[in-house]
């Protein structure tokens, strides 16, 4: 039974709980991330299928508070602009009886350009938030401040969510991890405290996303263990070398894929024992195109009796 590291969850973060700890190793929670108001992802894969994910992603970096707009490129504002009032299709998901899953490309809390969730855009010192008294500790806890009042919304409407901050955080190459992993383990569990201790965000359920065993976060701090993956274009598998991993950083804790390219083999993991509970593509070219997935892939993957889809969940 996988008991949440927050003690006052919620009911609803309670029994999804529940539920996923009964669907390990007899099922797989099929997941798309989206980041637009018009999910094109959604739409190709239930035209491609007959299937709607159980599973869906939403993307906030729009709604970062601090984004520098007259340094950002046509890239970086096309994205934002996007995935502005994003929340809204969240809403409607949760009302269609889906599971979320939030990813926060966060905007550096201070100074930074373009897309300055990215360590090479910006100056900003992650270690110095661990440091009282410091403009980069003050700044933090301001955005933290805001998304707690958005992710507090979804309480208020008794929607649990996979919560997954500081995402990827074995790496450089975003500005929480850009000082190395311990300090993305003590940012996640800085926040983890004040989320969970001052702002009483009880709805959440904890996930952490990072396949290094030096840079795991700890027991106490995360219901679930995840890690990103994008394999060469048109490979499937049941990524079990990947789930052993996964599970000797943290032997207690249920693993799933937090991100991935090409569509895992859903109707290998049963008899390969790869006990995931979700799997999530990203969003765009990923899914859009046949570049990495042809869409015979997807209609086999989809419709598997070891797959879960929107339809295969219980109501809540």
């Amino acid at each position: 039974m996988i008991q949440p590291v927050n003690k006052n969850a919620t009911k609803e973060a309670r029994d999804l709980l529940v539920y996923l700890d009964s669907i390990r190793g007899n099922g797989i929670l099929t997941g798309l991330h989206t980041q637009t108001m018009a999910q094109e992802e959604l739409h190709y894969i239930e035209k491609e299928t007959g299937k709607l994910p159980a599973l869906c992603g939403f993307e906030l970096l729009s709604y970062s508070p601090n984004i520098n707009y007259e340094s950002c490129g046509v890239d970086a504002l096309t994205e934002i602009n996007e995935n502005k009032g994003t929340l809204q299709r969240a809403y409607e998901w949760a009302e269609k009886g889906g599971i979320l899953t939030f990813t926060w490309h966060w905007y550096s809390p201070i100074g930074g350009e373009d897309k300055s969730f990215y360590a090479e855009h910006t100056d900003f010192d992650a270690s110095k938030v661990l440091e009282e008294g410091t403009p980069e500790r003050e700044a933090f806890f301001h955005d933290m401040d805001v998304m707690a009042e958005l992710l507090k919304g979804f309480q208020d409407k008794h929607i649990p969510i996979l919560w997954r901050p500081f995402h990827e955080a074995e790496g450089n190459w975003f500005w929480w991890g850009a000082h190395g992993m311990d300090v993305a383990r003590k940012l996640y569990q800085l926040m983890f405290h004040y989320y969970t201790e001052v702002k009483h965000l009880d709805h959440l359920i904890w996930v952490w996303n990072n396949p290094r065993l030096e840079g795991y976060v700890g027991d106490e701090y995360c219901d679930i263990v995840t890690a990103d993956w994008y394999p060469p274009k048109h490979q499937h598998t049941a990524m079990k070398k990947e789930c052993d991993a996964l599970h000797e950083v943290a032997p207690t804790k249920p693993v799933a894929i937090g991100e991935i390219g090409t569509v895992p083999a859903i109707c290998d993991m049963a008899e390969a024992g790869a006990d995931w509970l979700w799997f999530m593509m990203w969003s765009k070219g990923f899914v859009l195109t046949e570049e990495f997935n042809t869409k015979e892939e997807y209609r086999k993957q989809f419709n598997h009796s070891y797959a879960i889809t929107l339809d295969k969940l219980p109501r809540w």
